[in-house]
């Protein structure tokens, strides 16, 4: 498929803007550009029929089952797309004030009650555009309380070896160093080692609970109580905070602060590279650090104002639209309706689960939480990969799981329902894994020929690997 600048036609366009009717102005030299702008020139219906085609060459949560592991991919209810393009959200600006913003702000207003009381935290800043700068701005709240104290003995970050990767990428961020907390055989924390790890040195633990191996941590209190009583404080990576909204809270673990992935749990869009929302809650003691605008309810109105904290990772509210898409599906749930949420999605991992039993060796020995782990190590020794099964997935109308994570399981596939799937779906997925491990245990040789049907086929990764294409040079 051709790129935009390779369609370009000299002197073609579609130009429907009217002539000026200002006086033009001419930039200065000095900030003028020296190179003409390099833009493709085509026609409408060339952008058109362009966009039509990638569309058709992507996979989506509107086009199939989509079990991606650790990323909740739920569908993204219309009516939430719906609620952002009213005019009083779609077309408001920022600076336009108080008075003529009333509605955004009970909005702002309504939303941070309606996540705090979720979370169990006390107050919230939308502005973090994505889950991992939430998780950049929940460091920094723990680093400037340490900071503040005069602590300044406090430079290690404890982190389960189940944890999601970009958990060490942020302490590493905030100048700390990471402590590798390892697992139990049954997956959870080994909180015998927790004990011997933790000391004066400890700033605090990231954790993410349920765990990426879809495992409660049943030890959370014990874990929180061990981290304070050091003089830690203790961040709750809100990931996979799907099966337990509505039936427990982050702040009542003994966590001090959370943030919050609404693609995942809250059903914004995921991925594609536009804005997103990774909201930070904390507990009171915290609040003085959140960066942002603090929206208050008065006889008069809703009002908003600079908080005291005198830095920003974002700009006024954050991307707007995306929590307004979150707020507008917390609302259509209702309290029972977001319980419900996460019960379905543990019961739909769970039936699912089952079935793949028949099969697959699965990590998971008891009841999972929203998701499990798969192994394939044993198949992979007679020549069927992890990689190759998931590659297979992608001729049968579905995504395929997560590959090769959690990096503490070998030859891993984790698998996440959610609970926007029906019974139906689920058994047909369960006959497709069944019937892909027969065909291809059965002939281990045509395993490496998948995917057969996709317009891009099976890639040679080691030449993407050495000689990768990452520019345009026609």
């Amino acid at each position: 498929m051709k790129l935009l600048f390779e369609k370009s036609v000299p002197g073609r366009k579609s130009n429907y803007l009217a002539p000026c009717d200002v006086p033009a102005v001419t930039l200065p030299e000095t900030i003028s550009r020296k190179i003409p702008l390099n833009m493709p020139e085509l026609s409408e219906g060339d952008v058109a029929r362009h966009y039509s085609a990638l569309e058709m060459r992507t996979f989506g949560v509107n086009d199939g089952f989509y079990p991606l592991g650790s990323c909740t991919m739920k569908y993204n209810p219309a009516i939430n797309e719906t609620v952002t393009s009213l005019p009083g959200f779609a077309d408001i600006h920022p600076l336009q004030g108080d008075k003529h913003s009333q509605g955004m702000l009970e909005a702002a207003y309504r939303a941070e009650r309606y996540f705090t009381e979720i979370t169990g935290m006390d107050a919230i800043s939308f502005q973090p555009a994505a889950g991992a700068q939430g998780e950049f701005l929940g460091m920094m709240l723990i680093k400037k309380y340490h900071e503040d104290r005069g602590d300044a003995a406090r430079h290690n970050i404890i982190i389960p070896d189940s944890a999601h990767g970009t958990n060490p990428a942020t302490v590493g961020m905030c100048g700390w160093n990471v402590v590798n907390l390892p697992s139990n055989p049954d997956g959870r924390i080994d909180v015998a080692k927790l004990r011997e790890i933790v000391g004066p040195d400890t700033a605090g633990i990231m954790l993410t609970n349920p765990n990426t191996l879809g495992i409660f941590e049943t030890d959370v209190l014990e874990v929180t109580r061990i981290i304070h009583d050091a003089g830690g404080l203790c961040y709750y990576d809100g990931a996979n905070l799907n099966p337990i909204a509505g039936i427990a809270k982050p702040g009542e673990m003994g966590f001090d602060c959370v943030h919050l992935n609404l693609h995942k749990t809250f059903s914004t869009p995921h991925g594609g590279g536009g804005p997103g929302s990774g909201p930070v809650g904390c507990k009171q003691f915290l609040a003085k650090y959140l960066p942002g605008l603090c929206v208050q309810k008065t006889p008069g109105g809703y009002t908003a104002r600079n908080t005291a904290a005198p830095r920003s990772v974002h700009s006024f509210h954050g991307n707007v639209l995306v929590f307004l898409r979150a707020l507008a599906y917390v609302m259509t749930l209702g309290s029972d309706g977001v319980l419900e949420m996460s019960a379905h999605a543990v019961l739909n991992a769970n039936y699912l689960m089952k079935r793949l039993r028949e099969r697959f060796e699965i990590i998971n020995k008891g009841i999972c939480m929203h998701e499990f782990v798969i192994t394939m190590e044993k198949e992979a020794k007679q020549g069927v990969s992890a990689k190759d099964m998931a590659k297979a997935f992608l001729d049968n109308g579905m995504m395929a799981p997560t590959m090769y994570f959690p990096l503490i399981v070998k030859e891993a596939l984790m698998v996440e329902p959610t609970e926007t799937e029906g019974k139906e779906t689920l058994d047909d997925v369960a006959d497709i894994f069944i019937k892909l491990y027969d065909t291809l245990m059965a002939n281990p040789e045509t395993a490496h020929d998948y995917p057969k049907t996709t317009v891009i086929g099976r890639p040679n990764e080691v030449e993407a690997a050495r000689n990768p294409r990452v520019q345009f040079l026609g």
